[in-house]
């Protein structure tokens, strides 16, 4: 890297001490940050990313964490000092002022009480000589840098009254308060829409570009790092695999984990049976050395690529057969009441005249912006809530209007994946009671000893082992979480499931297997899927035909290829256009949109 240094970490290195024994998080890690430059720090989670950008602001709790060695040296003029030897008291005046941080999930970052303009003038009022006056003006400033709708009003909202994004932009503005030299982005656009996904990182840029600050961007998608990163720096269990210039890492990945993160992502250029995953790369022997499998990222594509003739043969059969559902001027409307009484005033219309059908054994992808409607059209597609007008028709029966004593035989038929597995689950029961438990509703098997076994079962299918029957939810990573979920789904024998969001909090390459697993069981028990997401390139991999939705309506459908190669609705191109871009082919063209943006 030859630009001046803004910071740099040598042979770092932290323990975290558990009562199931020692954990190394990070192990000998060292890279360095040039000043005005983003360097992209790329891995799954437990990789250590976290970690490293934590120690970086000497925020990791001690006990149980332990530095054991390393150094992190600062740069700016002609200073230079190591930030793990200096007092607590002056680390506080570098961390707001000379390094600030967005943490990953802004909803738990903002404190729930305060305004969000209260939140941001803290920050000036700790470590800026400001009256209030003067801070509450210099909030109102960034939140206009940072493209804030109403800055004012926003100035005086407490975060549950504004959307994901704009919380986001608060983090930013908080972040950049002090004018900070380096900017640590932890995860800053991981569950966030596409479409605001991409203003939130051209803002990034933009800040960058008028402040000259150096970021550090920490992200588990190659496809953003092609967006935002100058240079890579890919982890993996603490470790450092592979350190590069992003166009360089791009056009050649040397070690088979690069090479598995840039195929664990949907192509959007292709159409596969099964997506990579980081087993097709490298597999590790019983020391837990790395053994490559010597696979180029193109040969582990091409070897899963469907014919676009088999596509449209396979569609052509789904078609001719009877829809397993008819949705027919759906409408869920919500009423909005004010005034003493609760009288209504008007309605929000979540779903507004919706019509389509579902063919057995397909995958109807539903994509969209958050509150376009698609959670209430799938909530209301399996009765979880009751529509205002309109009819469907599974296997031929209305249910829309039926008692919830008629519905319980649909019940079984008819399953969703929720998008928060952690939530979806209850934390007192151990995971195989939970998935017995609708077994028990449904007076499934004769006896517990037989749906003990089915669960099991259950389990196995899902690449989980039986002696997590035991196991309490919270003693699960997210993806193992998704997969016991996956099992809940499947154990009243249901044909029919909706996927809301189930696999959008994963990394990308517990994606890629969540996804496979799905495919897999589809093909096992004939099962019908709508599965509903924002990412297009996960519903594009999913889906024979799609939806998109807008404000309620469906303002394009067909099949999956034909939408993706020639959109017709300007929505739909906007989307896709949106959709960052991580392949070798692709990043030229990343680059260049850099630039253009910068501009």
């Amino acid at each position: 890297m030859e630009a001046a240094l803004r910071l740099a970490i040598k042979n770092l290195s932290v323990e975290f001490h558990t009562s199931e024994g020692v954990i190394r998080a990070v192990k000998n890690v060292s890279f360095s940050v040039p000043a005005g430059k983003t360097v992209g720090i790329v891995g799954e989670s437990g990789s250590g990313k976290s970690v490293t950008s934590l120690t970086i602001m000497r925020l990791v709790p001690c006990p149980p964490g332990k530095i054991t060695q390393g150094e992190i040296w600062y740069y700016e003029d002609d200073e230079k000092v190591n930030l793990l030897e200096i007092p607590e008291k002056t680390m506080q005046q570098y961390r707001g002022n000379k390094i600030s941080m967005i943490f990953q999930e802004p909803m738990t970052s903002l404190n729930p009480v305060f305004t969000c303009g209260s939140q941001v003038m803290e920050v000036l009022l700790r470590h800026k000589n400001m009256t209030k006056k003067e801070a509450k003006e210099r909030v109102i400033e960034l939140f206009k840098e940072v493209e804030l709708p109403r800055p004012e009003k926003i100035f005086d909202a407490y975060p549950h009254q504004i959307s994901g994004g704009q919380k986001q932009r608060v983090m930013i503005a908080m972040a950049m308060a002090c004018d900070p030299k380096i900017l640590i982005a932890d995860e800053p656009t991981t569950a966030l829409d596409v479409t605001v996904q991409k203003t939130i990182l051209e803002l990034m840029q933009s800040l960058q570009s008028r402040h000259q600050m150096s970021i550090i961007f920490i992200t588990h998608d190659l496809g953003v790092i092609a967006e935002m990163a100058d240079y890579v720096v890919v982890m993996y269990k603490g470790e450092i695999m592979e350190q590069k210039p992003v166009k360089e890492l791009f056009e050649n990945p040397e070690h088979p984990y690069t090479r598995s993160l840039l195929a664990c992502r949907p192509p959007m250029d292709r159409r596969l049976y099964r997506l990579p995953t980081i087993t097709t790369f490298m597999e590790r022997d019983e020391e837990g050395n790395i053994k490559d499998k010597n696979i180029t990222v193109e040969e582990a594509l091409k070897a899963q690529e469907v014919p676009l003739e088999k596509y449209y043969e396979r569609q052509k059969q789904l078609q001719q057969q009877t829809p397993i559902l008819r949705v027919e001027h759906l409408k869920t409307y919500f009423p909005i009441k004010s005034g003493l009484f609760g009288r209504v005033e008007s309605y929000v219309r979540a779903v507004d005249d919706v019509s389509f059908v579902v063919y057995p054994g397909e995958t109807l992808g539903l994509v969209g912006e958050s509150g376009c409607g698609k959670t209430t059209l799938g909530r209301t597609i399996i009765r979880l809530l009751t529509p205002t007008e309109g009819h469907i028709y599974f296997e031929g029966q209305d249910i829309a209007y039926l008692p919830p004593t008629s519905l319980r035989p649909f019940r079984r038929k008819m399953q969703i994946i929720f998008q928060d597995p952690y939530g979806s689950l209850n934390p007192r029961m151990t995971v195989g009671e939970a998935i017995m438990e609708p077994m028990k509703v449904h007076n499934l098997y004769s006896n517990d000893k037989e749906r003990k076994e089915k669960v099991i079962e259950l389990l196995e299918k899902v690449s989980l082992h039986p002696d997590h029957f035991y196991r309490y939810p919270h003693e699960f990573s997210g993806g193992q979480r998704q997969r016991i979920c996956i099992a809940r789904a499947l154990a009243v024998n249901s044909r029919f499931i909706i996927c809301d969001e189930s696999v959008s909090a994963l990394d990308v390459s517990v994606q890629a297997q969540v996804l496979n697993l799905l495919l897999d069981l589809q093909e096992e028990f004939q099962l019908t899927y709508i599965f509903i997401s924002h990412d297009l390139s996960v519903v594009k991999f999913m889906s024979d035909r799609m939806l998109v939705m807008r404000n309620g309506k469906i303002v394009e459908s067909g099949l999956t290829e034909e939408i993706y190669r020639n959109p017709q609705a300007e929505y739909t191109k906007k989307l896709i256009d949106a959709i960052p871009l991580g392949r070798i082919q692709d990043i030229e063209r990343a680059l260049q949109r850099r630039k253009q943006q910068v501009v």
